[in-house]
């Protein structure tokens, strides 16, 4: 997938940061697999490769998902939200999408004591990075 990032760019309300949400989703089943942020150079590779590249915040750079793990992320569908500031990505998920080994990074859900674990690690960590 190639797609000239230009009138794309221009339709992208980022924040004052000159970020904007992007929620990853599982083309084919649904599954909404992580939220990450985007920058306007992290949208225009994304767009020209087909392979999802993201703004990490922590490491103050781009991201390009699964250059540590091997997890890749190719993008099948790129989404805006009817006012601007959020991007939906369909995207053919190889692996597991969180860093915990977790398929999806939603793993997590409230219940009467809190949070509970709903989803198995299906990688260990450790592997996903070689440490």
């Amino acid at each position: 997938m190639s797609i000239d990032p230009a009138p794309v760019l221009d339709a992208i309300k980022f924040d004052g940061a000159g970020l904007v949400p992007a929620i990853a989703q599982q083309h084919d089943t649904g599954e909404v697999l992580m939220m990450a942020w985007m920058n306007a150079e992290a949208v225009a590779e994304t767009l020209r490769t087909g392979r999802v590249c993201y703004w990490s915040r922590s490491r103050r750079g781009l991201w390009r998902k699964g250059e540590s793990s091997g997890q890749v992320q190719t993008l099948k569908s790129f989404l805006v939200d009817c006012d601007g500031d959020t991007l939906l990505l369909k995207v053919d998920q190889q692996g597991v999408a969180c860093h915990t080994g977790h398929r999806s990074c939603f793993y997590s859900e409230a219940s009467e004591r809190g949070f509970r674990e709903i989803a198995p690690v299906l990688t260990d960590p450790a592997e996903l990075y070689g440490k």
